[in-house]
């Protein structure tokens, strides 16, 4: 098999990996520090959480294969089992975005619709939408895969959530955002975790 004269040029790159490494640093700090805002800011509340769940469980990851592209992402609050889900994640995806959701699944989930449609006024027009895929763990966002919270869908909602055994809440930034190069994503997260919170409270 050949290799191309652009693929040549990317394999005597002698920059790129020594700069996604320092890239790679950089985004892990700015999780640390995401991390350190949401504990804080979960501690000042009653969370409707799963049997079984702590604010002292967390996770970092660092992965290169989400539809061939690089990722980072933490994880808090941090409940998974087969059958529940109980999670805000804050991802940092190569090529794409950043995206910060909340991911529910069983265990309280009625509980948690009936407070995103009860408390609507309180979670629409701040930038969060709604994840219409059949899997938690689809990323991209746009026509077909997110609809966006706006006070006048509070019955649309209502309708896409109806049968639902789970659902998804993120907010999704791109990365020419001014607060990216301003160091303000920590801010971001941190107004994206507060925007769904009433979901997620008693």
């Amino acid at each position: 098999m050949n290799f191309t004269s652009g693929e040549i040029a990317v394999l005597s790159d002698t920059e790129f990996f020594s700069a996604k490494a320092r890239l790679s640093k950089k985004i892990r700090h700015v999780l640390e520090l995401i991390h350190v805002s949401f504990q804080r800011e979960l501690q000042t509340h009653h969370l409707l959480a799963p049997e079984g769940f702590t604010l002292n469980v967390h996770q970092f990851v660092k992965g290169e294969h989400l539809e061939d592209f690089p990722y980072q992402y933490l994880d808090y609050p941090r409940f998974f089992t087969r059958d529940v889900k109980f999670s805000f994640r804050s991802l940092f995806w190569w090529g794409h975005h950043m995206s910060f959701a909340l991911i529910l699944e069983g265990g309280h989930v009625q509980r948690y619709k009936a407070n995103l449609i009860n408390r609507f006024s309180s979670v629409a027009d701040r930038h969060v939408c709604l994840c219409l895929s059949n899997s938690l763990w689809e990323w991209n966002q746009g026509p077909g895969y997110t609809l966006d919270l706006t006070r006048s869908r509070n019955s649309e909602v209502a309708a896409v959530l109806s049968h639902r055994p789970f659902f998804k809440l993120a907010r999704f930034v791109p990365f020419t955002d001014p607060s990216v190069q301003s160091g303000d994503v920590p801010q971001l997260a941190h107004q994206a975790l507060r925007a769904v919170l009433p979901v997620i409270t008693e």
